[in-house]
């Protein structure tokens, strides 16, 4: 069975992240989205593409959301009020508390003051979040039967969550947005080394390694600081939660060093509630604001005060903090509007801004007009400042979990097509990893690790848990110094390697199971038939052989080992110069060379002994050699290695 991956948004793009997974049998929807630059019908994903027929709850399992912000679970009131899905939703708990207000102030913002046509309700986003299941970190939680989901720490923003799916032995991570490196008040992502099948990753930053944060910081504060010095005004469009929150702490901290008396304003409203959440859920924060809340909250601003909209034309400096991050609408753009035409302002923009906002045509060179509808163009004569300050990994962040992870494939989304090709590129050519990066509507397959679960049987458990003895190979050429004894101790150590062969036995309507092979032909009701060859092979004396020989039997005596095994030693070394390259074991008395079995024949009447031709003297010793699956050209050189081999005539009488 394979993975299919549905990619209903963030294909290729920011924004509208949705992406269907079938595993198995099982079918996950991961994000719910919109897309912030659209306002037609490509802001919400296609849903169609799950189901024809509009029957939601038959064709997922579930669905999961990573995080808070609108581009991860704006599409999710209309998913589950207007379209009818009444599955289980997941979530972590802060996100669970934070969506409702994002999702309401998106609502106001587009409805009430935009005059746009509603697609949800403020009831419908209350009625929604009622089918949310909130989940802890690393809390394994079992959908159904079948399919398991666990949440990892991904930073980013409040809450924010990568997602493990396992079905069977086939498992999956969705990484949603996530940030490698910690920051002031949130931590780096952590999660456990996982054998995965396939990865999911955000690739916003697919290309870009970024400077050190606090080398970031620094030209952030020094950009600030030169503008309200000068008499001008800050603008900071910024989502509410996350940014606002991590650049305020900065501020906070640079004003109290610098004891500075410039005004800092939150714009009122969602981000003043927003950090009331932030302190209940001071658990999910980074480790160092976690450790001073005792003495001091972090989220409370000793320089930031609320924003009244008569402040907007006020003369003097100040620092705004506005929302939409994108200025694609709200209270940020209405300050806009009347800050730009003004050289002495700056606008200072610290996250991504997706294609088709107005954020993002600052960011891709700085305007000299723009025209927010066919009715207003706002002249633009303010400083435009862009530094990163965006909660996403950077590339180095993306190849570090993907050599964590080690997963066997990769797709990639929510990031720009150019830059997540090069990526892509490079995920493939240093990791041997394939990887993917799929459209909108496209879907991608991959294969999934086989596993059958199966039962063993007693025969089968016994044979791995026996020891399973190996004579190991052995030479004199290191051994010249020692006594015979040690020698011979020496080439008879053993080992023990605990291995078996079994056999999987699949029988339809039946659960598979692993028997010893020797119980095979039982299970089939069979009876074992075998093809075997011997042949009883003389070795003679030789006057010429060297002394060698005898000193080797006098050790083998010495060490109190039997004839046999002096005879087998002989005969051991003059096959490993013969055939150097074969696998020749010497177990004492026996001698193995692959499937051939060599031992002392004692027997007189052996029924496989034959004299080749008349010999002047009678033979020293015999050796029985018996085979199965014959390799004929192999038994040829064995046999007449054998004849040819003679041992001294003072061995023979010492015999």
């Amino acid at each position: 069975m394979g993975i299919e991956c549905l990619v209903l948004g963030a294909g290729q793009e920011v924004g509208k992240s949705c992406v269907v997974v079938s595993i198995n049998g099982k079918r996950i929807m991961f994000d719910c989205g919109m897309h912030m630059g659209y306002d037609d019908h490509r802001r919400f994903p296609d849903f169609s593409l799950i189901s024809k027929d509009g029957h939601f709850d038959n064709a997922l399992d579930c669905v999961i959301i990573t995080h808070f912000h609108l581009d991860h679970v704006g599409a999710l009131p209309y998913f589950t009020q207007v379209c009818g899905y009444n599955g289980p939703v997941y979530m972590t708990y802060p996100t669970k508390a934070l969506a409702p207000l994002m999702l309401e102030d998106y609502r106001k913002v587009m409805v009430d003051r935009r005059g746009e046509e509603e697609q949800f309700t403020a009831h419908h986003i209350s009625q929604c979040m009622k089918k949310v299941i909130p989940v802890n970190l690393k809390q394994t939680v079992e959908v159904d039967k079948d399919l398991q989901i666990r949440a990892y720490y991904a930073g980013h923003v409040l809450g924010a969550a990568m997602f493990y799916a396992k079905v069977g032995e086939t498992a999956i991570v969705y990484t949603g947005d996530y940030n490698m490196t910690p920051d002031r008040h949130l931590g780096a992502a952590q999660i456990d080394r996982l054998p995965l099948d396939l990865l999911i990753s955000e690739s916003t930053y697919a290309t870009t390694v970024r400077d050190s944060r606090y080398a970031r910081e620094r030209e952030f504060l020094k950009a600030v600081h030169k503008c309200v010095a000068d008499g001008g005004k800050v603008l900071i469009p910024t989502f509410a939660l996350g940014r606002a929150q991590e650049l305020c702490i900065l501020l906070d901290d640079y004003w109290e060093r610098m004891n500075l008396k410039v005004p800092i304003y939150f714009s009122a409203g969602l981000t003043i509630q927003a950090n009331l959440y932030y302190e209940m859920l001071i658990s999910w924060t980074s480790q160092k604001v976690k450790e001073t809340h005792a003495t001091r909250n972090a989220f409370h601003f000793k320089n930031v005060h609320n924003f009244d909209r008569s402040l907007i034309n006020a003369p003097g400096p100040c620092v705004l903090f506005a929302t939409p991050g994108m200025i694609n609408g709200g209270f940020s753009l209405e300050v806009f509007k009347q800050w730009a035409p003004c050289e002495k302002n700056l606008v200072t923009l610290p996250g991504y801004c997706v294609a088709g906002t107005i954020g993002h045509r600052l960011m891709s060179g700085k305007p000299t007009k723009i025209d927010v509808d066919k009715d207003t163009q706002i002249d633009v004569r303010c400083q435009i400042h862009q530094l990163s300050f965006s909660p996403h990994t950077d590339s180095k962040g993306i190849m570090d979990l993907v050599k964590f992870l080690s997963p066997k494939h990769m797709i990639l989304v929510h990031g720009e097509k150019p830059k997540m090709v090069s990526l892509k590129e490079k995920i493939q050519s240093e990791l041997g990893i394939p990887c993917y990066v799929p459209a909108n509507c496209d879907t991608v397959c991959v294969p999934s690790t086989p596993f059958v679960k199966a039962h063993a049987s007693d025969a089968f458990i016994r044979s791995c848990s026996s020891p399973n003895f190996r004579f190991s190979k052995s030479s004199e050429d290191n051994l010249s110094l020692v006594s015979a004894s040690r020698k011979a101790a020496a080439q008879l150590q053993v080992c023990d390697e605990r291995v078996t062969e079994g056999i999987l036995i699949m029988e339809k309507n039946m659960k598979a199971e692993i028997v010893h092979q020797d119980e095979l032909l039982d299970v089939l009701g069979e009876t074992k038939h075998e093809v075997s060859f011997a042949y009883c092979c003389p070795a003679y004396a030789n006057d010429s052989k060297e002394s060698g020989n005898r000193n080797l039997i006098l050790a083998h005596d010495a060490a109190g080992l039997s004839e046999q095994c002096g005879w087998i030693q002989l005969l051991f070394r003059e096959l490993l110069n013969c055939f150097s390259g074969r696998n020749i074991q010497n177990q004492g008395e026996h001698l193995y060379v692959e499937s051939f079995h060599v031992s002392v024949c004692s027997n007189k009447s052996c029924p496989y002994r034959t004299i080749e031709g008349p010999q002047s003297k009678s033979p020293a010793v015999y050796f029985c050699c018996t085979w199965s699956a014959p390799d004929e050209k192999l038994a040829r050189e064995i046999i007449s290695c054998m004849k040819n081999f003679k041992f001294s005539a003072d061995l023979q009488k010492h015999c």
